[in-house]
């Protein structure tokens, strides 16, 4: 029974590391369609998310069926509950890489990102992939080297998006229409979240390797 119980858990494992690819995808290809003002890249980002839905359902159905026939104790048990709680960090990242391409959609043919903003939002993809991108890495080989990685760019993501802000307020009176101040403090609060999100990931697999647990406090 011990066997078929660590077989398991490192099923959870593998499954996990499947929506993180997935979550990389999604914001690859999300990042592509709101450069480029693709109607039809967006549309894959929003019918793909329904995949990475799946995939937390199943992960999270199993971790419940090993909670209830295996009452695993003491780092087993936060192992079955840090899986389900990652998962739904992962979810949440598709999630926001598919409110990304539903701006692109909403605007199109318009572009959802006004000039003035383009190189913010260029850096702003940028780090939202490196960011996905070690949270790969970090739960295919578990370990604290992608961490401090992971806050950095968490950190990157923060001041962009304050100067988002900064940059609203400094435009001139009636440069900018409503539906643009809508669509890029959206946009940016959508990739702010999606670094928090990593964030949360690491902390639980810090957490499993370490024992030391910082809660993570997520932002209003």
């Amino acid at each position: 029974m011990r066997e078929v119980f660590r077989n398991e858990l490192d099923d959870l494992a593998t499954q996990l590391v499947g929506m993180s690819a997935k979550v990389l995808d999604a914001i690859r290809l999300a990042n592509q369609s709101l450069h480029s003002n693709d109607l039809e890249l967006a549309e894959q980002v929003i019918e793909a998310d329904s995949v990475i839905d799946n995939m937390q359902f199943t992960l999270d159905q199993q971790a419940a069926e090993m909670l209830a026939l295996q009452a695993p104790v003491a780092a087993d048990l936060r192992a079955v509950i840090g899986s389900l709680r990652m998962s739904a960090s992962l979810e949440r990242m598709g999630d926001l890489a598919r409110h990304i391409a539903q701006q692109v959609r909403i605007r199109y043919p318009e572009s959802a990102i006004p000039e003035v903003f383009e190189s913010t939002f260029v850096r702003m993809g940028e780090s939202g992939e490196k960011i996905a991108e070690a949270t790969q890495s970090l739960l295919s080989n578990p370990g604290l080297a992608d961490v401090p990685t992971i806050n950095a760019i968490d950190e990157e993501l923060d001041e962009l998006h304050l100067s988002v802000f900064g940059k609203l307020g400094e435009a001139p009176a009636g440069s900018l229409a409503p539906r643009h101040i809508a669509d890029v403090t959206l946009l940016s609060r959508y990739y702010e979240r999606f670094g928090d999100h990593a964030v949360s990931v690491s902390q639980k697999v810090e957490y499993l390797l370490t024992g030391s647990w910082e809660p993570y406090l997520s932002k209003k």
